[in-house]
């Protein structure tokens, strides 16, 4: 549909209104999309404000990606994944209310999304879990008190989880996001930064008098990685939850901490309601058949059975006498040997070509004709 027949629809529908009028708001709003967005798409936008429906079959939710995204967009959708998740909280004013917050990521960036009155309790049931995919339509964008932009999701808004049409490896983890804590300088002052590390040592935390009387808490605790090590404030409510949960040597993922300069003149990071803190569980890696050299231990892999399993009795070097079960295994990058031992042979012995397969904690050695295999052993689990 074009321009001016979306123009012709406002004005027949909403007679009130002006062409002028109109063209001056696709103006306006041309401005502030600062040309990310086509002008029938804006014509849209504007409609769907006026409350003009125009076809469905002519009509989509704007997706763009975070970097994309500027202040005044309305009717937006946005696909990331999950890497922080904060539980509702209500405010009292001139309408009483509640909201949940969340962060997202794709390949672009990370963003904060507002979750308001009943869309909240998507997230306090528990269906919204930091990594999976969500996409977020129908919503529209806000600036922050930080000059930042928000997404908003309200009464028009919907929250898809796992969308089936989008692949969960298209969008990055925490990790791609986060900075090695000996990278943290003078530089990363009042800014919010990720950080994953080990707890090295851990304080008792304290209680103090604010200036209007009220009482305050405060943790404070060391994370240290590879690269370094920076001492951890945390302030009240966040306090009082990570004083239940921290112990020494855990590793932790932090989400949107702030770098503030300590008195001593180094680096330390705050946290605070706005900080997401967990345990941290690094996604499972899974090799490829190319990559794979002797040596490699605690591996996993998955493909497809590319030959029929054969089963037989061998008997080992101390002369037991134990199943074994062999196939050969395939992914797009190649073809290796898997020879499953003792519990793990009856459990394969019946796979069929083009079955798929997912072996955890397995290791690789030469077999016969000194070719690549992968053995199980006990610790070794196997998923079809």
């Amino acid at each position: 549909m074009t321009i001016e027949k979306i123009i012709e629809q406002i004005l027949s529908k909403r007679p009130e209104i002006s062409r002028k009028e109109i063209l001056e708001r696709l103006e306006k709003e041309k401005k502030k999309a600062s040309g990310f967005i086509s002008d029938d798409t804006l014509m849209r936008m504007i409609a769907a404000e006026f409350d003009v429906e125009i076809p469905k079959a002519e009509v989509s939710t704007l997706s763009l990606l975070i970097k994309d995204l500027v202040p005044s967009l309305n009717n937006i959708a946005i696909t990331g994944r999950a890497i922080a998740v904060f539980p509702p909280k209500t405010f009292r004013g001139n309408k009483n209310g509640r909201f949940s917050s969340l962060l997202v990521a794709d390949r672009s960036g990370i963003l904060r999304v507002v979750l308001w009155n009943d869309k909240a309790n998507i997230v306090e049931s528990g269906k919204i879990k930091a990594g999976q995919i969500v996409r977020f339509s129908h919503g529209y964008t806000r600036e922050d008190s930080n000059g930042q932009v928000e997404l908003h999701i309200g009464e028009r808004g919907d929250v898809e989880i796992n969308p089936e049409d989008v692949k969960a490896g298209d969008y990055p983890t925490v990790s791609t996001f986060s900075t090695k804590i000996g990278q943290l300088t003078q530089t990363h002052k009042n800014r919010k930064v990720n950080v994953i590390g080990v707890v090295k040592e851990l304080f008792s935390a304290s209680t103090f008098k604010r200036k209007d009387s009220s009482s305050g808490k405060v943790m404070r605790f060391t994370l240290a990685d590879e690269t370094g090590e920076i001492p951890v404030v945390a302030w009240n409510e966040k306090a009082e939850n990570l004083e239940k949960m921290l112990k020494k040597s855990i590793k932790l993922q932090v989400v949107n901490a702030t770098v503030k300069k300590a008195t001593s003149g180094t680096m330390e990071l705050h946290v605070n309601t706005g900080t997401y803190v967990e345990m941290f569980e690094p996604a499972e890696e899974f090799w490829k058949i190319i990559a794979l050299k002797e040596g490699l231990n605690n591996i996993n892999i998955k493909g497809e059975v590319a030959t029929k399993p054969i089963q037989r009795e061998v008997k080992t070097s101390n002369g037991e006498l134990v199943k074994l079960t062999i196939f050969e295994l395939k992914d797009e990058t190649g073809r290796v040997w898997v020879s499953a031992w003792r519990k793990h042979a009856d459990l394969v012995k019946d796979l069929k070509i083009g079955n798929e397969i997912m072996i955890k904690d397995a290791y690789v050695k030469k077999g016969f004709g000194e070719q690549l295999e992968i053995f199980t052993r006990d610790k070794t689990s196997i998923s079809f």
